[in-house]
């Protein structure tokens, strides 16, 4: 049974190279059906991939394969939340490293042009620390990262 809410990200004619990409990169992501345009649409041809289903870190998507005239923007993002810094370097290097480009304050985005905000968890207990000065040096380090640096952050939490 197909899932009540699933994001459709369009891509041109690259949905599978996508989703084969995220499964391999992230945890808790996989391909499932891919389906095939039954006739001619204005981007493809009959027997072309339409659509892909897939998961990324637990998230049904689909990836729709409709031709060049929309792309992706900062608009839409995964944020990948990560347990460390090593988590957080595989993840960024993932991406980066496979067509990608970095971006700031631990965004980055991948060579289909989606951005992913690669987020350690110690970030977002930092932003959110009760103590409203120790949060403000965290951000203020963050704003000057691009890949986020976890010892940097907990040093300008700590004072």
């Amino acid at each position: 049974m197909p899932h009540r809410n699933t994001i459709c990200l369009w891509y041109d004619g690259t949905a599978v190279d996508a989703a084969n990409f995220y499964a391999k990169t992230f945890p808790d992501s996989a391909v499932g059906a891919i389906h095939y345009a039954p006739s001619d649409y204005p981007d493809g041809k009959q027997g072309d991939v339409l659509t892909v289903e897939f998961t990324v870190a637990g998230i049904p998507c689909i990836g729709l394969n409709g031709g060049p005239m929309f792309k992706h923007s900062e608009a839409f993002s995964f944020q990948i939340a990560t347990e460390d810094q090593a988590e957080t370097d595989r993840l960024w290097k993932a991406i980066v490293d496979n067509g990608g480009q970095e971006s700031q304050c631990g965004w980055c985005k991948d060579r289909w042009g989606l951005s992913w905000q690669i987020t350690p968890r110690a970030l977002i207990a930092a932003l959110a620390d009760p103590d409203h000065a120790a949060a403000k040096r965290a951000f203020e380090a963050m704003m000057k990262m691009g890949k986020i640096d976890i010892a940097a952050i907990e040093a300008a939490r700590a004072g």
